[in-house]
């Protein structure tokens, strides 16, 4: 089973619980989908800030995770979001997330977030630590 079946097959909790589908993961691009629904939303119906961030996260700590030796493990050491338009209830929220940096001990991943319609919702940048 290759990694991304294997995601696919054993989703992370948190983005099972909030329904991420995982498109495509490799150790140069992962894509990732989310349908903005109710509870996922503020108001007046769209997508929450954490929601949109919650995906960025996801994404990227499965683009580390696609670099990292065998054995090692990684976490979000930081994030930063900027939030460019809105993606209303019903849409469906895409991100792709690429290596900016990878290094011995910290990699930098840049996650886009677009409605699939291409508008662009939000930019992500976040640095993850390998333990």
């Amino acid at each position: 089973m290759d990694a991304l079946e294997s995601l696919r097959a054993n989703p992370l909790p948190f983005a099972k619980l909030l329904g991420i589908e995982l498109i495509s993961a490799s150790a140069e691009l992962v894509v990732g989908e989310l349908p903005v629904r109710d509870e996922l939303c503020t108001l007046p119906a769209t997508a929450h800030g954490g929601a949109i961030m919650t995906l960025a996260d996801t994404l990227g700590a499965i683009g580390a995770w696609m670099n990292l030796a065998e054995g090692s493990r990684t976490t979000t050491l930081e994030s930063k979001t900027n939030f460019l338009g809105a993606a209303a209830v019903g849409s469906r929220l895409r991100g792709e997330a690429i290596p900016i940096y990878r290094g011995r001990r910290t990699s930098v991943w840049q996650t886009r977030i677009t409605t699939t319609d291409g508008k662009l919702v939000a930019l992500t940048t976040q640095t993850q630590l390998t333990l």
